[in-house]
Parts: structure tokens; sequence; C-alpha cells
């Protein structure tokens, strides 16, 4: 087993370039992560924007701590250019992970609504429906989908220094919790952030997918800005639970979509009622129902109302998500009905020209008897 010690030791050997200083001399190394006996996160702030700099810096230090035999080495390289170098990103229309035919962003107004448990299950579902999907952890504050799948390793590398992403459960899984340290809190800036999430795209060795589930952070902020202007999002979904303080934040949610030109496949009601494990006697604890007006409002459906069941919180936290280890329960048959109406909702916005194939194009936009060809997922 290596120590930090060690890793500094073998990393003083790497030179910056164009100097005869080491990142180590010149005090360019910021942090060091030892995550398990096999894996390490290194950070480094350093002066240079030349892409050349990097990708010399990444090469030593692989070469530098070769004798130490660790397998996963994760380094991310922070520039005083970085925010200028995200902005630079492929925005409105371009994709920067072309081998994904349909991006779903998975929204909330705010925290606590069960919006990471929905995805998990969600994405679970459309593999189900025969689907070949992938989920984006991109929740940097609160990275929960490693622990709800039952994941705690470092991602493995592979040529090029890209990451393969998880297969767990008919999925492609990446999460910023199996790369950065999980009990350090996450204090970034929004340019910090975006490119982080951006990076976990075009970092991570993706197949050709069907559709991309992606958690979002929480609010209307930086994160789901950049992300629309990165990829042509296909759908957007909105998670609240039924109380008016929820729904409150979920119109901000829906509003930021039509904003954005993200089309809105609908709203998924969570916590929408208790049912008891022991009598099956149903309970509107947060209310129920109250999302239909909602959806009215924004012309759009509810796509299912999920109850809360003890078993959600047991699975989530045991890495059990319902929609594998229970499908004939309450919570798995409205993910299903979600995941049905959400392939359904794709293929409609396809055929009536609001999304493209490769970029989200308004149907106000589009040239008179254009034809759009149906999704295919």
């Amino acid at each position: 087993m290596f120590t930090v010690e060690q890793i500094k030791e073998h990393l003083s050997k790497v030179i910056y370039p164009g100097f005869s200083k080491s990142i180590v001399d010149f005090n360019f190394i910021k942090d060091v992560k030892i995550l398990d006996e096999n894996s390490i996160t290194l950070i480094l702030n350093i002066t240079s924007d030349e892409t050349k700099v990097e990708e010399e810096l990444r090469e030593s230090i692989f070469n530098e701590l070769a004798p130490l035999n660790i397998n996963n080495i994760h380094v991310i390289i922070n520039t005083p250019n970085t925010e200028k170098k995200y902005d630079e990103m492929p925005v409105n229309g371009q994709n920067i992970a072309p081998q994904i035919k349909n991006f779903v962003m998975i929204s909330s107004g705010k925290g606590g609504v069960g919006k990471s448990t929905t995805s998990v299950n969600l994405a679970i579902a459309l593999a189900k429906e025969g689907k070949k999907v992938g989920l984006l952890d991109a929740d940097i504050y609160g990275p929960n989908i490693p622990r709800m799948l039952g994941i705690d390793q470092i991602p493995a590398t592979v040529e090029n220094k890209k990451i393969l992403p998880y297969k767990v459960f008919g999925l492609e899984v990446i999460s910023l919790g199996n790369i950065a340290d999980p009990s350090q809190a996450v204090m970034w800036s929004g340019s910090m952030m975006s490119k982080a999430i951006a990076q976990l795209l075009t970092d991570v060795k993706w197949s050709e997918l069907d559709i991309m589930v992606i958690d979002m952070p929480p609010g209307t902020g930086d994160a789901q800005v950049t992300l629309a202007e990165s990829i042509p999002i296909a759908a957007g979904i909105n998670v609240t639970t039924p109380q008016q303080v929820a729904l409150d934040d979920s119109k901000r949610c829906l509003d930021m979509f039509d904003k954005l030109d993200i089309p809105v496949a609908g709203i998924i009601e969570n916590m929408s009622m208790f049912i008891c494990p022991t009598c099956d006697t149903k309970t509107p604890i947060f209310a129920s129902g109250t999302c239909d007006a909602l959806a009215k409002e924004f012309n759009t459906q509810v796509l299912t109302h999920i109850p809360i069941e003890p078993a959600i919180r047991i699975a989530g936290d045991e890495g059990k998500p319902m929609m594998e280890f229970d499908p004939s329960s309450a919570s798995s048959k409205a993910y299903t009905q979600a995941a049905e109406k959400l392939i359904v909702s794709i293929d409609k916005f396809r055929k009536e020209g609001i999304i493209g194939n490769d970029a989200i194009q308004p149907k106000k936009d589009l040239p008179e008897g254009v034809v759009v060809d149906s999704c295919g997922v």
C-alpha cells in the first residue's frame, strides 16, 4: 500500500514543461486523495492554459507513478483559463457526445424530492423496455447514485485516459461520487461545476446509447444552462412532491425548460401517497394529485404518481433499486408507466420536428414540409 508521501516523492520528479523545477517545487499539487489500495485522485492547479502542457504533465505523472503499481489514477488539472475553455464548448445544437441518441434531463426546483431515486429507477425501467440506457449522475453537490446502485469503486481507465462507465442493472453509469472523495464537501464555482459535468460526458467511453438519463443538481443554475447548450436535450422531466412549497419551485423548473427550448416530457409526482406495508392503506401525507393542475398550466402531462413505500428507502440505502429487486411493487409499476410515456413523448417530439437527429430544432424554425425521422428509441 502506498502513502501520500510516497506519491508526492514520485511526483517530485515530474518537471513542469519549460522549467527545471517539478510540480512539487512549484506547489502546483492542490490535493492527493487515496480512495482505496488501487485508486487515487490528483488535483493540480497550474499556471498555463496550453493543452500541450496538460498533456505532457499527464503523461509524465503516469510514468513517474508507474513503479507504485496504482491501477486507477485520475488527474484533475485546473488552469487559469478553465472558465474560458468551458465557455468555448460547443453550444446550441452541437453535441459533445454524438454517440448518444437522446438526452433526458431530470431536474427539480428544489432538493429532497426524490430526484436521484427517480432517475435510478426510471433508467432501469427504460432498460427493461429494451433500450440501451446510460445514467449520468450530474448532481455534483449530492452524488448519491453510487450508493443507490451499490457501486463503491473508482472507475477504470482505458487508452487515451478515457474512463470506463460502470455496467450495472443493464445500465452504463458514471458519477463524480466515484471519482472525488465522497466524504469531502464539493465547493465549486458554477463554471467549475459545468466543466466537470461536460467532462463526465466527453472523458467517459460511453457506448452508442438510445437514452442518457441525466440526474441534474437541484435548482435552475449554471449546470442546467450550460448542459442545455452543450448537448441536444430530447426531453426534460420535472420531479416534485405534491405539497405547495415544492410546486412553487417546480414552476421555476418548468419555466427554465421553456426558456432553454427543452421539450417537456412531463412531471413525476413523487411521494404521492404513503402505502402502509402491513395493511396496504393509502394515506396522502403530502397531498396527492396536485401536479395535475400544474401540468395543465404548462401544457404537459403527469408521467406518473409514485407512492411512498418504506421499501424505497431500504432499496436506496442498500444499493438494491426497486425496479430490479421488487418489480411488482406499486412504485416499480409507476416507474414503468413513466418510462413508457417518456419513450412515446420523445418519439412524438421527433415526428413533430421539435427535436432533430443532431440538435434541438424548435418547430417554429423548421421550413414547411420538412419530414423528421422517428427517434429510433
